[in-house]
This record gives C-alpha cells, structure tokens and sequence, in this order.
C-alpha cells in the first residue's frame, strides 16, 4: 500500500477512535464516527450545536483550515477542557488528544456551545481569532520543521511531475534551515498574496543553520531550492531563504564529477539512469494541424509543444517535447511524416560562460559544452581544496565570490584576492549540487547557471497530494491517478 494513503489512513484511525467515544459520553451512537465528513457533521451540529449552514466553513479551502480549528476549541470547552494548554495539545498532537480525551473519565460532555455557563464560553470574534491564530502558529511549525507545498507552475519536470502538480516538500529528509529573514508574515515568501507588496523586511539578517536530517541530497533526488542567480529573482536581491523556489532532480552531488556525452550522463565515469518517463525535444512533421483531442490521448499538452510553421502546403512542423515512448507512438500515426529527435550543439547561454569551454569563437564543435555534452565538471565538497588558475577560476571563481560565505572574496585581473591577499588556492566552506529537469531540452537548469550551493537547499520531494490538468474542464481537470503518489 502506498505509504503515504498508509499514514493518511492511520490518523483517521485515530480520529476516529476519539470521536467514537467523545460521542458516547454525548449520548450519541459512535458508529457515526466512522464515515468521514459525516462524524465531522454531527460534531458540528450534535456536540458543538452549531447550524447547518455552518458546514459551508469545513468545505471551502483555506477557511475549512480555520473553521475546523474553531469547531475543535469549542468541542474542547463543550468536554470542560478550557485551558490554554488543551488548545495547543490538541493542535500540535492532533488525534492522540482526541483519543485521550475519549477515554479520560474527568473529561465529560456539559452539553451544547450555547448552553456552558458564561466562564466556559467565549466570544466569536475571540473563538475565531484564538483559531486563526493557533493555526497559523502551527501551519508555520509544521512548514518549518516538516512539510511545505509546493505547486508545479512550469513543464520542466515532465513527464515525471506535470504542471498542476500539488506536493508536499519534505524538510526532514536533508533537515529544515533555520529563519534567515525573521521579520515576514507568517505563510507567506516574496509578497503579500495576491499583491505585488513585499511579505518582509530584511532590517534583520539571521546567521543561517541546517538542524539534523535524515539523509543527504544524493544524485537522483527530486530537490526543490532557491534558485542561486539574481536574475533569475526579478533581477532583486532576495535574501537566501526567499529566493524564487525551482525543483529539479540532483545529478551530481557534492564530490562528484559529471559529464553528458550525447545525452547520457555520466556520474564519476558511470552512467546515470534516467527517469522512466524523462523527455526530449523532437521535430515533428505532419499533413496538417493535429487535432487537440489526438494530442490528449497522447498525453501531450499545449506546454508540450509548439508549431514551428508550413514550409509548404501539404506540411506543418512542430517541435515537441516527448518522451521515447510517447515518440514511437507518433511515428506510427498515419498523419505523420517524420518523428526526429533534436540536438542541441550551440553553447551560448551555457554555464560557465568562458572561451576554455566553449562559449564564443575558438575551440571546435565535440569541444563546446552544450545541453546535450557537457563537462567533465567536478562539483565542489565542503572542504575539499583546487588549485586556482584561469579554468578552475572559469568554473568556480563565481561560486567562491559570491556562495562560498568569504566576506571579502574578489576577483582581480583573473586572479582570486581574500582580504586583499592573492591566492593560489582555495577550500571550499559548503557542499554544491547540480540540478536539471527531467524534460531535458525544456529545463532552465544548472547547465544554464551552474551550482546550487546548500545553503539554498529547500527540501525534498516527497509526494503528490493533488493534480489538476490546466488543459482539461471540468472534473476531467483532476489527474485521479496521481493522488498520493510518492515523488521519484
């Protein structure tokens, strides 16, 4: 069984439990705590004593959040549990309360809401703002510490994570970074939703810190970080914990040396296994324009493909981005002339950047680092020590000035100064990786910009709560089979 649709159905579990016998000490038959939504109804209407109506809050994203928060306080006071202390038990230990309240003798059910003596009662206005508050307190722990959602906005992940992909980032996995920039609102990253406003002031900069994890990021991993260059931030200088989040899969670690040789990569000298369902970009010769609706049995969406132009009558070109099995299935189509697979030789707008490899006049085509032979790159390791010169410098003098926490790091006619001093070598202070999309010539990655130092880590992919396809209407919008699915 899938391990998270596992955990899922273990915490309903314990609610469950504890509704079943918060219900019998109400007098009402605890069989209606097994169906989900219902239980949630009658502790709502038969416990609590609110009006119907009032289930329209634990329907309407976001506000059900609040609402339910709101409707747990006050079955709380309903069981004589008032105190401040009950509150945060229940938010921050969940079922396990509610189980515990269930079989607590002291714990007994004083009728509805609006019948507790005056002490035990509150307010609405402070019944919703004691939620409001405790649940943006604990949303904001529990991002922190342990999970943050992640939308996919662009298709340089597919076909392994498709653009309206809902997830969940784990930040247990390589463990959460302690606050850089503590004055922000709470749930929030670049802006004030909704608005072009900033959620933050950067008066205070934190020293920043990595708590314990539970493993590191290894090649293969689906890792999700703030993208290092300041022009891909709307050209601002975001501190390093509200840079724009990418997600992309880990190709190399720190320590490793990579190399893609005719579109196999190569990690220390081994080649590296693709994802099932990575992609390239094809050009695609048919008779006329291909229907939407052959396209979707295809899986192929409008952010798969483009149309190049008729370069004649009886011709319509298109470039698009498929994977091999989804190629072959194209070629066996009566309607298309030709399926080829693109490569990409030209090498401007490639990392590093530097004539010693490639970029500009002077070396020969097999010598140009391009998105399909690239390197060979070492990427950098806490500690470990390169000597400088014009490549080495061509290649990690950026990092060092700019990542690498040296105050007073420059670089001078070519040459790396460290408090004014010439050096003629250097050890790094932290780990680097090197992340590209699995959609392989539709990804702005690190073949375009280079390394993602770890202080700029987020977390790990962990899975798939929800997916909506941008392309489709109605309930075929939702991608059912992708609930719950682990990320790979």
């Amino acid at each position: 069984m899938n391990a998270i649709l596992l955990t899922f159905l273990i915490i309903r579990l314990g609610v469950t439990v504890g509704y079943w016998k918060l219900f019998e000490k109400a007098g009402l038959a605890g069989w209606k705590s097994l169906i989900p939504f219902y239980s949630e109804f009658i502790l709502m209407k038969d416990i609590v004593g609110k009006p119907t109506w009032w289930f329209i809050y634990l329907l309407v994203p976001v506000v059900n959040f609040f609402a339910y928060y709101v409707l747990i306080f006050e079955v709380l006071r309903c069981y004589g549990k008032n105190s401040l202390w009950s509150q945060i038990l229940i938010i921050f230990t969940g079922f396990f309360y509610l189980i515990y309240l269930g079989f607590s003798p002291s714990a007994k059910y004083l009728g509805k809401f609006d019948q507790l003596p005056a002490e035990e009662k509150k307010s609405v206005l402070t019944e919703w703002t004691e939620a409001i508050t405790f649940a943006v307190v604990a949303a904001t722990l529990i991002r922190w510490l342990i999970m943050e959602a992640y939308t996919i906005p662009t298709p340089s992940m597919e076909n392994s994570l498709l653009v309206g992909d809902f997830l969940f980032v784990s930040k247990f996995h390589y463990g959460t970074r302690t606050p850089k920039t503590p004055l922000q609102l709470p749930l929030t990253h670049q802006k004030i939703w909704f608005t072009e406003i900033p959620s933050y002031v950067d008066w205070i900069q934190l020293p920043q810190y990595r708590l314990p994890g539970i493993s590191e990021v290894k090649s293969g991993d689906v890792v999700v970080f703030n993208i290092p260059p300041k022009r891909l931030n709307e050209n601002k200088d975001y501190p390093v914990d509200l840079k724009t989040n990418y997600i992309k899969r880990c190709v190399a670690a720190a320590g490793e040396t990579l190399q893609i040789v005719d579109r196999k990569i190569l990690v220390d000298g081994k080649e590296f296994k693709d994802h099932p369902l990575v992609q390239w970009s094809y050009k695609i010769s048919a008779t006329g324009i291909i229907n939407e609706r052959n396209l979707d049995k295809l899986g192929i969406g409008a952010e798969d493909y483009q149309v190049l132009g008729r370069p004649d009558d009886s011709t319509v070109e298109y470039v698009m981005w498929l994977t091999e099995a989804t190629a072959e299935e194209l070629k066996a189509l009566p309607y298309i002339k030709s399926v080829t697979k693109e490569d990409h030789e030209y090498s401007a707008g490639i990392f590093p950047f530097s004539e010693y490899y490639g970029y500009g006049a002077g070396l020969e085509n097999n010598l140009k680092w391009n998105l399909d032979n690239f390197g060979p790159l070492w990427i950098p390791k806490r500690g470990a020590t390169i000597t400088l010169n014009d490549s080495t410098l061509a290649l990690y003098g950026f990092i060092i000035t700019a990542y690498d926490h040296q105050k007073d790091a420059k670089i001078v006619n070519k040459k790396l100064q460290i408090n004014g001093q010439e050096v003629t070598s250097y050890t790094f202070n932290q780990n680097y990786y090197f992340m590209m999309g699995d959609n392989r010539h539709n990804s702005l990655d690190s073949r375009y910009w280079g390394f993602v130092p770890e202080d700029h880590i987020v977390g790990k992919g962990f899975f798939i709560w929800l997916s909506i396809d941008p392309n489709q209407k109605f309930l075929n919008k939702i991608r059912w089979k992708r609930f719950f699915k682990m990320i790979e």
